[in-house]
């Protein structure tokens, strides 16, 4: 999971729940809150109602037993005024809710009775206001501050991740640039990648100075390969002739002869593992052009006429079918060098009466050549290990594991892809992706 989408969810559960907190909080105030500010009202209304109380309107409201206020057609108040018996104290006003039927209508109220003394005598105060508009506004409110809630959610975690996003936008970008797309050493950019963030800084410093590390000692490892690869040219050289020489000499003694055959034999077989090593070296080098135009239907033409005898001998059935005629920009020597191991590979480990089928085909902007045998084939632990130097999938003397290898380095110098598919007992399908 990545760090941006890790930052979100964290602050999504976070506001989600301060929200959630929150609004429970309010939800269950909101009873309490709607009953205090409609009880202080009650009493702000009685405390008026004292204030003013006369003669007139105490017989007013006693003679009509209850009266309205401006809002008597909704029934939305009440007051009621009734005469008490003088055994009465002062009391503290209560207020409760009640049922009251005003007019032959049924109305839950809230009502505030209080008693006092007016004069001599004593009076009973009821104040009453309906909570059926009270209820009404509560759910109004409750709706409407559950879509702030919503709304203010979304709003939050579309800014955290917007703002999650633009924070480690470097961090990716130094991931991109300076890992994901680096697969030579010498191709790496040491410009450093724009941040204010101190912690990104430091990253992209030290990855910047481990791969000036990592391209010191690969510079050094070619280069060493290199110069001992063509020093040891020169000592091979000397003593093939020498042994060629010994081979001249006039009775010589069969069984010396035999150990200077094979002595020779390992020469040579040496001196195809430098030249091998060295041609490595100078493509990962860049010591070759690619300035050549080359007609991959050609190339493949040639190499069959100089494989056709192999073919014969091991009666492989043989088939080339390109859907159309590719061109390409390239070093004509060194994807002939490339060609030629890959389907030499397919002769060479196939069975006797196999199949050798190359098929070429364009995919999109891509050109695909797949190279497929029906030979021994190889585990998946040896398809991992192919392009490994000196890395064999089978035990035949002949190889040095370096074919793969060189097909590795000339296909990356080409910018071609390969990919391999291979089963044990059924072949090997290799694809060049141009």
């Amino acid at each position: 999971m990545k760090l941006q989408v890790k930052f979100s969810l964290y602050n999504a559960i976070t506001k989600i729940a301060i929200i959630l907190v929150l609004g429970a909080i309010i939800l269950f105030s909101l009873d309490r809150l709607a009953y205090n500010q409609l009880d202080n009202r009650l009493l702000k209304k009685k405390s008026k109602i004292i204030e003013h109380l006369n003669d007139d309107e105490i017989d007013s409201l006693l003679n009509n037993q209850q009266s309205f206020t401006d809002y008597n057609i909704l029934k939305e108040e009440f007051i009621v005024l009734t005469d008490i018996p003088d055994n009465q104290k002062d009391s503290i006003a209560k207020i409760y809710s009640e049922k009251r039927e005003i007019e032959g209508d049924v109305e839950v109220y809230r009502i505030l009775n209080y008693k006092f003394l007016y004069h001599t005598n004593w009076y009973n105060l009821e104040i009453g206001e309906t909570m059926t508009a009270l209820q009404s506004i509560k759910n109004i409110i409750r709706f409407y501050m559950l879509i702030v809630l919503v709304a203010a959610l979304l709003i939050t975690l579309i800014t955290d991740y917007a703002f999650s996003n633009f924070l480690l936008k470097p961090f990716y970008l130094i991931i991109d640039k300076k890992i994901n797309r680096v697969d030579d050493p010498t191709h790496y950019n040491y410009e450093n990648i724009p941040t204010n963030t101190d912690d990104f800084k430091i990253l992209d410093n030290s990855i910047n100075s481990l791969m000036r590390k990592i391209n010191t000692l690969f510079a050094l490892e070619k280069q060493f390969i290199a110069n001992v690869s063509h020093e040891l040219l020169t000592p091979i050289s000397i003593l093939s002739t020498r042994f060629e020489n010994m081979l001249n000499t006039p009775e010589i003694p069969v069984e010396h002869e035999n150990k200077i055959y094979a002595s020779l034999k390992t020469l040579n077989r040496l001196k195809v593992i430098i030249n091998s090593l060295l041609l490595i070296s100078k493509v990962e080098n860049n010591q070759y052009l690619k300035t050549e135009e080359i007609n991959l239907k050609q190339e493949l033409i040639d190499i069959y006429e100089d494989l056709e005898d192999r073919i014969a001998d091991k009666n492989i059935n043989y088939t080339l079918h390109l859907e159309d005629d590719f061109n390409f920009t390239g070093n004509k020597a060194l994807i002939h060098t490339l060609l030629m191991n890959i389907i030499n590979n397919a002769i060479k480990y196939n069975v006797e009466g196999g199949n050798l089928f190359i098929a070429g085909k364009r995919n999109q902007q891509q050109y695909v050549l797949i190279i497929s045998d029906t030979g021994s084939g190889m585990s998946k632990a040896l398809v991992e290990d192919a392009f490994d130097r000196f890395k064999r999938g089978n035990t035949d003397e002949s190889g040095f594991g370096l074919g793969l290898a060189i097909v590795q380095s000339i296909a990356k110098f080409h910018k071609i892809d390969v990919e391999i598919k291979s089963e044990e007992g059924k072949g090997t399908s290799i694809s060049l992706i141009f």
